[in-house]
């Protein structure tokens, strides 16, 4: 068993995979969760190759990793890197037999990639020029159903005035991008988002849900983190000038109106830190769960005793959230210590639900038996 390592976030210590109390965690009746893939390091967001190769980013590690499951039996045969020393690959989608991979300021393309994962597969860039800040600056990446490239670029501070003629003067801070990379075409898709870290559109209306991580020092208890809905391209989520619908940032928002921004869909609990989110259209889970939206608390940092560190659901009907409850937890222990962070979810051909962490370098299989 490989000994303990330090963690490069928040001076925690990972955990070895091979001890992970799994045995702690607790799902829904019926629900069994396990090891998929262990020595991922600092799993991120993941992507599914057409014949059956995962592939997970980082964050801290600047790795990209291949999770091969030779046999598609759901037990993994090979982990192993295909990419290093890039600066933030958090994010990454797979279209068409290319793996796309964010970086802090560009976005690469390998081709055909599950061809040459083997062979140090070399990439193109796409997308070039975004901000090259390291604050905020880890992106979930994915194509819509036009097709196109989103990119969020985070506010590149912790609260700051991001618009043209202020402190930071370019126009992309704080927003959703939406790139047609046919076209070369840059579009501004959302702003007034703090950091998003996960994004999916509901699998009827097709519209866009993103997560987005409330501002620190302010307490406790404030601000809200969200899931917002966009339901027109070019809406105001309101950082940094409103959080949450409703509370006026100290320093930006007292000469604002809350009702010239979008409200949350949902406000969650302050600093919890939701990054990934998932429409899942499955068909392992009981039919319940169809478009139910599964989001990752990564877990807090700025508050006196811990909160997050779960997988959540929430029951959306008619562009509302209904219901949230949690769907994972036991990361988080009484005792306030941690083992596990979740961070982004993918859904596998067999239905069953893959959920990634970052702090015990693994990627975990929930599967449903009646």
């Amino acid at each position: 068993m490989r000994r303990l390592m330090s963690s490069i976030f928040l001076g925690l210590t990972s955990v070895p995979a091979l001890a992970l109390p799994l045995d702690k965690l607790n799902l829904p009746e019926g629900f069994h969760i396990e090891v998929y893939a262990s020595n991922v390091k600092n799993a991120r967001q993941m992507a599914l190759g057409s014949k059956g190769t995962v592939f997970a980013g980082s964050r801290g590690a600047g790795l990209v990793h291949a999770v091969v499951d030779n046999d598609l039996d759901g037990k993994v045969d090979e982990v192993f890197v295909i990419a290093k020393d890039l600066n933030m690959p958090s994010g990454l989608t797979y279209k068409d037999g290319d793996l796309y991979v964010s970086e802090v300021s560009k976005i690469h393309k390998f081709p055909d990639i599950e061809q040459t994962m083997r062979q140090s597969p070399k990439s193109e860039i796409v997308v070039k020029g975004l901000p090259s800040d390291r604050h905020h600056g880890w992106k979930n990446i994915d194509f819509g159903p036009d097709g196109k490239l989103y990119v969020p670029v985070g506010a590149p501070c912790n609260i700051c005035v991001t618009v043209k003629g202020e402190k930071f003067d370019n126009p992309d801070y704080a927003s959703i991008l939406r790139f047609d990379l046919a076209t070369g075409e840059k579009e501004l898709f959302a702003k007034g988002v703090r950091n998003s870290v996960g994004f999916d559109w509901h699998p009827t209306t097709k519209e866009l849900w993103f997560s987005d991580n409330g501002r620190d020092w302010m307490g406790d208890e404030l601000p809200p983190c969200e899931i917002n809905r966009v339901s027109m391209k070019g809406q105001h989520f309101g950082y940094p000038y409103f959080h949450g619908g409703y509370v006026a940032d100290p320093e930006f928002g007292m000469d604002k109106k809350a009702e010239d921004y979008v409200v949350p869909a949902k406000n969650l609990g302050a600093h919890v830190a939701p990054l990934g989110i998932h429409f899942y259209a499955g068909s392992m889970f009981p039919e319940e769960y169809k478009q139910r939206l599964f989001v990752a608390e990564h877990g807090s940092w700025n508050r006196s005793k811990k909160s997050g560190y779960r997988v959540m659901m929430a029951t959306v009907e008619n562009n509302e959230v209904t219901d949230y409850k949690p769907f994972i937890e036991g990361w988080l222990e009484q005792d306030d210590s941690v083992w596990g962070r979740p961070v982004a979810m993918l859904a596998m051909p067999d239905g069953s639900l893959l959920v990634s962490d970052d702090f015990a370098d693994t990627i975990y299989r929930v599967t449903y038996k009646n």
